[in-house]
């Protein structure tokens, strides 16, 4: 493995049952095929923006990274060791290097709990800082993440969102992780704000040589953060290349359709195009490319029958398209 690269993943799939309990899941043998065979790498101190509509799987991707939940199959290799394979104390020890911001603070921060508590938390579990040394960690990280100490005796319901969300990147900071996993962590936000929080975002980046796995729906800010993005439909990943390629010569009709659909301040400009249809469930996905239901793009029966393999182009695009694989 290149010596550059931090994290790998190798054909990663994650199925769960579509029953509810397990007396459903007795009647009901289906699966729901979440993230079903994703390959990509990251480089150190680079983001991968991550990309697709809702249900296309990023959000389980990312926790399956994080193993928050375990992979059905596939590879996770990080530092050129296996993530899949751990279990207990070695998960622990990664988790040190690997941490999560997750979308939703009011949900992800314990609400009985004051900054101060949520944030000194994971010291105590790594046991990373003598208890003398502690003030002066929380000091450091609260800072690093733009808040003033007087928050840490405030508990979340007491701070904006944009304070809440502050709150949980100094929480992912405490441990000095090197590859952190976004999880639309702008997403609650509102806009001004958004902006505050990804500039906050780069620039920690580029103080603490961070990697990031940039999760997202939005287009425009996946742009302004990212190095390379991988766009993902329905489990699959369609596209990746980097991002001046994708928003400038996007080569799969989804990624495209994507594209076409963010609205442009200009009155004068014309309608947004609409991708009509909805996303097919992870059930019963459509045989063939899953797109090829709402593909304004398509060629025939090839698309309905065969599943595209992903092709290299000139240039280092990484396409799974029909139209390319001629």
């Amino acid at each position: 493995m290149n010596d550059s690269i931090l994290l790998k993943v190798k054909k990663l799939k994650k199925y769960f049952p579509a029953g509810g309990d397990w007396f459903a899941q007795m009647f009901d043998r289906r699966q729901i095929k979440a993230v079903d065979g994703i390959s990509f790498s990251i480089p150190k101190g680079a983001t991968l923006g991550l990309v697709g509509e809702s249900g296309s799987g990023k959000t389980t991707t990312g926790r399956v990274i994080a193993r928050l939940t375990d992979p059905t199959s596939g590879q996770i290799i990080y530092h050129g060791r296996k993530l899949s394979s751990l279990r207990g104390k070695a998960i622990k020890m990664m988790r040190r290097s690997l941490q999560m911001i997750f979308q939703d603070p009011s949900s992800s921060l314990n609400r009985r709990k004051t900054a101060g508590q949520i944030v000194s938390e994971p010291l105590h579990i790594h046991g990373l800082v003598d208890k003398k040394d502690i003030e002066a960690r929380l000091t450091e990280v609260m800072k690093l993440a733009g808040l003033s100490t007087r928050f840490l005796n405030r508990y979340p319901h007491e701070m904006s969102g944009g304070q809440r969300q502050r709150v949980g990147i100094a929480r992912a900071l405490a441990v000095d992780p090197e590859f952190i996993i976004c999880d639309e962590p702008v997403t609650a936000l509102d806009v001004s704000i958004q902006a505050q929080i990804l500039n906050l975002l780069m620039d920690l980046q580029e103080e603490l040589a961070l990697t990031y796995l940039f999760i997202a729906h939005d287009l425009s800010v996946v742009k302004h953060v990212s190095d390379r993005v991988a766009v993902m439909y329905l489990g699959k990943i369609v596209e990746i290349a980097d991002t001046e390629t994708i928003f400038s010569d996007p080569k799969h009709p989804y990624t495209r359709a994507l594209l076409a659909a963010v609205p442009k301040p200009d009155p004068k400009a014309d309608k947004r195009k609409v991708l009509h249809g909805e996303v097919p469930s992870p059930i019963d996905p459509p045989s063939g490319c899953r797109f090829h239901p709402r593909c304004p793009e398509i060629i025939g029966e090839i698309c309905r029958n065969k599943e595209p393999e992903d092709v290299m182009l000139p240039g280092g695009t990484r396409v799974a398209c029909h139209l390319y694989s001629g």
